[in-house]
């Protein structure tokens, strides 16, 4: 601790992980160390099969091999604190390591969302205008697109991580979570911090809503559009291709509509911890399962890629 203005700063912050419980620490690290495996497994074999084959060198697989990305990343910006947690039971971490995880996480959390939505534009363009889909989702559109949720993401982080670490922590330096999220740091603050939590509210509900609107318009004019189909081959198609979307799109914001939602008196730590793990570790691991086993395109890249090994083995054997 440093003293300012006759006041302690908190330097460091103690993480006191998912649970006290000893007899639960060690299912609970190898639980979660079998699902940040098959996130990172899962979605980098996302990645590399959208590289390999041409097939899927479409705009729908740039904006899903960028959502894999995109996991991989704010999975890993927490899954080590927690397993370390588990481990040690509590764990130091410093004030500009908090700052930095916080950061990274809230960068590609809201590029998740910012992504999801692009991804129900790109359906849009692709079921309701077939025939300009290629003018409309060219190379440069795909691009600004991933771009600007980039930039939306890194927006949304400098804008919470700088308003929640402009404030003083000089009471209590323990974070009831599993890593520094910023209402679970906000609420340590010995500053008056009404102002931010404002903006941590209004800035959470602005992004998770306009992104929300975006993805309801969308699928609003697609399902009119799939209704309207009279042919069976058609309307199926049109329903391969959104349903995984969709599936993602309701887990995602399902879960963080939950988290963000409640009103601050009637969180609870507890519950904000078993949400965030379902959101951060979870989530990630399942939009590849989704993916895979919902769309024939990737299931047949796949069987090719396996056939491809296989016969490659068999030759050096």
């Amino acid at each position: 601790m440093k003293l300012m203005e006759n006041r302690t700063e908190a330097t460091e912050f103690i993480l006191l992980g998912l649970t006290n419980a000893p007899e639960l620490q060690v299912p609970l690290f190898l639980l979660i160390t079998i699902i940040y495996l098959i996130n990172v497994v899962g979605n980098l074999g996302m990645i590399m099969l959208i590289l390999w084959d041409s097939r899927l060198h479409t705009p729908m697989y740039f904006f899903l091999g960028n959502l894999s990305l995109v996991d991989i990343c704010y999975s890993s910006a927490v899954a080590p604190t927690a397993l370390t947690g588990l481990l040690s039971g509590k764990q130091v971490i410093s004030y500009n390591v908090c700052a930095a995880q916080m950061f990274l996480f809230s960068i590609f959390v809201t590029t998740e969302d910012l992504l999801l939505a692009a991804m129900a534009y790109d359906r849009y363009a692709a079921v309701c205008k077939p025939l300009h889909y290629s003018t409309t989702m060219t190379t440069r559109m795909c691009a600004c697109l991933i771009i600007a949720c980039y930039a939306g993401g890194f927006l949304n982080a400098s804008i919470h991580t700088g308003d929640t670490f402009r404030l003083s922590f000089c009471k209590s330096n323990v974070v009831h979570h599993f890593f520094c999220d910023v209402p679970a740091v906000m609420v340590l603050s010995c500053s008056d911090r009404r102002v931010s939590e404002m903006v941590l509210i209004y800035g959470a509900s602005f992004v998770i809503c306009s992104a929300l609107i975006i993805i309801l318009v969308s699928y609003t004019f697609i399902f009119i559009t799939i209704f309207k189909m009279r042919s069976t081959a058609g309307y199926q198609k049109a329903m391969s291709t959104c349903v995984s979307h969709f599936t993602a799109v309701s887990i995602f914001y399902g879960t963080v509509i939950f988290m963000y939602s409640q009103p601050s008196s009637s969180h609870s730590m507890d519950t904000d911890k078993t949400v965030s793990v379902f959101y951060a570790m979870v989530i990630p691991m399942l939009n590849p399962l989704v993916y895979s086993l919902r769309n024939k395109e990737v299931k047949s890249a796949f069987k090719k890629a396996v056939e491809k090994t296989k016969h490659s083995l068999g030759i050096c054997i």
